[in-house]
């Protein structure tokens, strides 16, 4: 991952022979905003309505700040007691950045080990400090929780489907929420629409907000015996090779009573279960005895929407297509989304005082997660063309991560969601053997097709 941001420095020198005429200056964001909140009209009466549709992390964490900040707030869960197929894992400072109890994390791994095609293993994890960790736990408890939070804060959560949203005929009109909830057809009328429905979101359709690319998530959680599930107790593990994805890692992720084993692909989603047969195969040893508990399969975004905001409805997590290649994070930048979306919304609407609009939502919300993010995406995005395409690739990721300054860096930048400031010295050299350890991974993957086509 880039290290070092890029500083701009512009330099201005002025002539002192003739006064020029000054060109006014251009207004800043501050101004902008306040310029726009005295031309949205005031709400007599009553209080800005929004309607959050999904209750994931993305969708309790904006719902949270919309109530918080006071908004009238409706949050929309399908299925309150449902499990989302996932692996797991958030970052470190997720915990204090988003208060989350340390109730909520089935375990502390501290040990992670990246396995190569040819069964290389690198112990990814000799950099982390005594107090460091990556938090793994189950979605339902999470999501449980993120959802009593925001409702505590003042959010009303409504179980039931979304059917459809029916869009506004002019921009004084509401948007109307058609869903079914206890058996019954039902409808409401809010002012804006925050969709954090998934991948598959039925709030991207109604407003056009276009297709992206997917992968499929495929995971079994497997109940060990006592002796086996003592071996993962603190322990993650990452497999690659064309066996268990073609573009994409396999995993097994410690629970709290239990293992989540899975794999995902983009270009080959028909053979899914093959790669799921793959990687049970590949870790065989280590769970056999164990018994299946549950199988899940889910769709991933590979990346974000070309349309994220349209009118006064704003995309967040996965509805948006904010998961991370290279490592398929989405549970923290979910619940970013979410936050960030719902903390505009209520500045631009002065705490639910006066109506917004699609500005309002795209200079509060998304250019401030542009700004933010987009590098980040667009660094995993190259890494993953990089690494994820062939077998000779992916053996060369795994030796350049057995490197302490490779390992530091990123897990750094992943625990903490920052770039890290890096050595000039050692990004030269850790550059350079990079390019020397995929030409030679690539020799060697091709001498070995080589030998394979004789034998």
């Amino acid at each position: 991952m880039a290290s070092q941001s890029l500083h701009h420095h512009h330099h201005f020198t002025s002539l002192r022979l003739r006064q020029p005429r000054k060109a006014p200056a251009s207004p800043s964001p501050r101004a902008l905003a306040v310029a726009a909140a005295s031309r949205n009209p005031p709400l007599p009466g009553r209080k800005l309505r929004a309607a959050v549709i999904g209750g994931g992390p993305g969708g309790s964490s904006a719902a949270e700040s919309l109530a918080s900040g006071g908004v009238e707030t409706f949050l929309f869960e399908r299925s309150p007691s449902g499990a989302k197929p996932c692996g797991g894992a958030i970052p470190l400072c997720m915990l204090d950045e988003f208060d989350l109890p340390s109730s909520l994390v089935d375990r502390r791994v501290t040990e992670m080990r990246i396995i190569s095609p040819s069964n290389l293993t690198v112990d990814f994890g000799k950099t982390l400090r005594p107090h460091e960790y990556i938090a793994m736990l189950r979605r339902e408890v999470l999501d449980s929780f993120l959802r009593s939070r925001a409702e505590s804060r003042g959010a009303e959560l409504i179980t039931g489907l979304v059917t459809d949203l029916e869009l506004p005929c002019s921009s004084a009109s509401p948007y109307v929420v058609h869903y079914t909830s206890g058996g019954s057809r039902r409808s409401l009328a809010v002012d804006v629409v925050v969709g954090a429905d998934g991948a598959n979101s039925r709030v991207a359709k109604c407003i056009g907000a276009g297709d992206y690319s997917y992968a499929i998530a495929f995971q079994e959680r497997i109940r060990l015996p006592d002796e086996k599930m003592k071996y993962y107790e603190n322990l993650a593990e990452m497999y690659l090779g064309d066996d268990v994805s073609p573009d994409f890692y396999a995993w097994v992720f410690p629970k709290c009573d239990h293992v989540a084993v899975g794999t995902g692909t983009v270009r080959s989603k028909r053979e899914i279960k093959a790669y799921q047969r793959g990687i049970r195969e590949r870790v065989k040893p280590k769970i056999e005895g164990g018994e299946v508990i549950k199988v899940e399969a889910h769709p991933i975004p590979e990346h974000p929407r070309p349309v994220r905001v349209r009118g006064r409805v704003a995309l967040v997590g996965d509805a948006a297509g904010y998961v991370t290649k290279c490592s398929g994070e989405g549970i923290y930048f979910a619940a970013k989304s979410g936050r960030m979306c719902g903390e505009g919304i209520v500045r631009a609407s002065e705490g639910g005082a006066k109506m917004v609009d699609e500005e309002d939502l795209r200079r509060e919300y998304l250019r401030e997660w542009d700004d933010r993010y987009v590098t980040t995406y667009r660094v995993l995005d190259l890494l993953e063309k990089v690494f994820y395409g062939s077998n000779w690739g992916r053996e060369a990721m795994v030796e350049l991560c057995g490197g302490e300054y490779v390992q530091r860096v990123s897990l750094e930048s992943y625990m903490y969601k920052r770039l890290v400031e890096g050595d000039r010295w050692e990004e030269v050299k850790m550059a350079a053997n990079t390019v020397a350890t995929l030409v030679r991974c690539k020799i060697m993957g091709r001498e070995a097709e080589r030998l394979k086509a004789i034998a």
